[in-house]
């Protein structure tokens, strides 16, 4: 059975807080497998006031949470859902999904989350509520006992791949939000690659003004921060997309207490880019490889102009599908939490 066989003319109930799109692509998907997808933002609004005061102080936002959620249920209360598929889970409540399973008796509950267990704790709380439960992070996944499934890259990022005769005009790109050491270490790799005659692009976003400044004043590693090189305005697709074909190795620098893959890992397997990476996860996973795969230590750097100029080598085809979108969705709602990627790891 393959992904369209199980979810076609099936309608499925989705959530997912707004990340940059992905969870629009994420609907497109479901529906191009005939999926009759219902879609709701976990958050009663995207505004950064709403993001902020829901990390720091829920409970004071706590009724406008239930309500909004309240009226979810009045709203789907008379239709009969198959699957009721929650992507991260930082805000969806317990009353909610307790309700929703006495309305909905006969609905798969799935659950996924592409953030740490550390980052956001909210979803620990709810875990219990589904039959399926999937981390992107394998130490999450094994302290909770629930599945571990790695993320994924778009359809979009096979076009780079396929187009042999892309122009590149940098050896390195970063593009990413702008936290912890992520400045720091992205200026040391770009001024090394300034030395050794290469060329790189940065990018670095923030949710606002008022974030940056907050953060210029309590986070140290924002002292030496540059404010010309921010921009308050994410890049869409197309432009990652566009980048990703002009740039020849992709720099990946994550948060120091994850160690989950980043979406920028599969975004490089998916458009064929070489890697330099900060996370040494990686190299427990199947698809890695030296030659594809260049980990630094964040307070070591160490570089070789080599592997800028080795020639990238190609991971196994059904390895490369298992990192796709749809491959993604398929072993959510084909696989069971025990049929998951731990079978699979260098461990």
């Amino acid at each position: 059975m393959n992904l369209k066989d199980k979810i076609s003319g099936k309608k499925i109930l989705f959530f997912s807080v707004q990340t940059f799109n992905l969870e629009k692509e994420i609907k497109q998907k479901m529906e191009e497998n005939g999926a009759i997808v219902t879609y709701y933002d976990e958050r009663p609004s995207n505004n950064n006031f709403t993001k902020g005061i829901i990390r720091l102080k829920r409970s004071l936002y706590q009724k406008k949470i239930d309500d909004y959620y309240q009226g979810i249920l009045k709203e789907t209360g008379n239709i009969s859902y198959d699957f009721l598929f929650v992507n991260r889970g930082e805000v969806i409540t317990v009353e909610f999904l307790e309700k929703f399973k006495q309305q909905q008796p006969n609905c798969e509950l799935i659950f996924f989350t592409w953030d740490s267990f550390t980052n956001h704790a909210h979803p620990t709380t709810i875990l219990k509520y589904f039959h399926k439960r999937f981390s992107f992070d394998l130490e999450d996944a094994e302290k909770y006992n629930i599945g571990f499934r790695p993320l994924f890259y778009l359809d979009k990022y096979k076009n780079i791949k396929k187009n042999d005769v892309c122009k590149e005009k940098y050896d390195l790109l970063f593009l990413g939000t702008a936290h912890s050491d992520r400045y720091l270490i992205s200026t040391k790799v770009s001024n090394w690659c300034s030395k050794n005659e290469l060329t790189a692009f940065t990018f670095y976003y923030m949710h606002s003004k008022a974030v940056y400044w907050y953060k210029k004043k309590f986070d140290k590693s924002f002292k030496e921060f540059d404010y010309k090189k921010l921009s308050f305005n994410s890049l869409s697709t197309d432009e990652i997309v566009k980048l990703y074909t002009m740039s020849n190795v992709i720099l990946d620098i994550n948060h120091p207490g994850q160690k989950g893959l980043t979406m920028r890992t599969f975004e490089a397997i998916g458009s064929g880019k070489k890697m330099i990476t900060t996370n040494s996860e990686v190299k427990k996973y199947p698809f890695y490889s030296p030659d594809i795969f260049y980990v630094i230590d964040r307070d070591k750097i160490v570089l070789d102009k080599t592997f800028f100029t080795s020639p990238v080598l190609a991971i196994p085809e059904n390895m490369y599908y298992n990192c796709s979108i749809e491959g993604w969705l398929g072993d959510i709602f084909l696989k069971s939490e025990k049929e998951d990627w731990k079978s699979l790891m260098n461990l």
